[in-house]
């Protein structure tokens, strides 16, 4: 979990694009103050045009501010140094089409002066990791979209930083992989990494991130822990196991609540998400090969799987011998 260890920092952060004849044309980031502690992950969140690239640009040393400071481990973010430590994986990567996995991965452990067999060892790890070892020696322009993501991760942990900041790291992935994304950032927070994500998936913002900072029109609206800013204070949720919804229930849970001042809105069953339902059937799939979904059949309830003596699951035995 995060420390008092302050990893990045900004003091009233201020970036304004002029044009051709220095005349203001857009404020891009207002007086923006944060701090991001060491081993957190911080979740940037806002709409296109909300200066969240320009907050990462900022942070890196590709622009430079009109006003404030933007300090990372303590040194000023034009400090080119210290771009060292950090790993970065833009919404796009900008790869080498013509190179592989492993040439991709050696490239950039050249431009961090690693050893050779450093570089050799890490490449092999990383591509592991990020489940490419089938493809390592394919060239990246036959790769797909998140394949790409997936070695565009790889080579923003080949410098082994000691932050990391993920533009859109989901982008592109399916739902297997999303979750194979966040646990890996999940991985890398619990090693000690500090972790900036940008977003426009708000689940998985809401899944894995500490804290969260919302800004719209270039202005911090709000920064808080994701808990503290999801819980409604004003309403009381229930949980209880065993028990199925019935009229007695309903009442005498109305009375109890209506003794102490309150209202019930809604008494019913608990939803799960839709991520969690597919990686649910995902693992039921691999764990019974064969089983599939069925309509109704000679009374069979719809939604009933092919189950063995089932009308279904006979219709598909005749189906498999025909």
């Amino acid at each position: 979990m995060a420390t008092n260890d302050v990893v990045v920092e900004t003091r009233k952060l201020t970036k304004v694009y002029r044009d051709f004849w220095g005349r203001q044309k857009k404020v891009a980031l207002r007086a923006l103050n944060l701090q991001i502690n060491r081993g957190e992950i911080f979740g940037l969140l806002g709409p296109n045009g909300s200066g969240k690239t320009t907050t990462i640009k900022l942070l890196l040393g590709l622009l430079f501010p009109t006003e404030g400071d933007a300090l990372v481990f303590g040194q000023p973010s034009a400090e080119v140094k210290k771009n060292e430590r950090i790993g970065y994986l833009p919404e796009e990567s900008y790869l080498y089409r013509f190179l592989n996995a492993e040439e991709t991965l050696d490239f950039y452990g050249r431009l961090f002066k690693l050893d050779a067999n450093v570089r050799r060892q890490r490449a092999q790890s990383l591509i592991d990791i990020v489940g490419l070892s089938a493809d390592k020696k394919r060239v990246l322009k036959e790769y797909s979209k998140g394949m790409r993501q997936r070695i565009g991760l790889a080579q923003a942990l080949i410098n082994d930083p000691e932050l990391v900041i993920l533009d859109e790291p989901t982008s592109g992935l399916d739902p297997l992989g999303t979750r194979w994304m966040k646990d890996l950032i999940v991985e890398l927070r619990e090693k000690g990494k500090t972790i900036i994500m940008c977003s426009h998936r708000l689940e998985d913002v809401q899944d894995i991130c500490d804290r969260v900072a919302i800004l719209y029109e270039g202005e911090l609206q709000e920064l808080n822990s994701v808990k503290v800013l999801l819980e409604d204070v004003d309403k009381l949720e229930l949980q209880a196991s065993g028990v199925q919804i019935n009229e007695d229930l309903r009442r005498d849970l109305d009375e109890v609540i209506r003794r102490h001042g309150g209202k019930i809105e809604r008494v019913g069953h608990p939803t799960t998400s839709l991520e969690t339902l597919f990686l649910r059937i995902v693992a039921q799939s691999k764990a019974h090969p064969g089983r599939r979904y069925l309509p109704s059949v000679d009374g069979n309830k719809p939604g009933d799987e092919a189950r063995p003596g089932s009308a279904s699951a006979k219709i598909e035995e005749h189906v498999k011998r025909a």
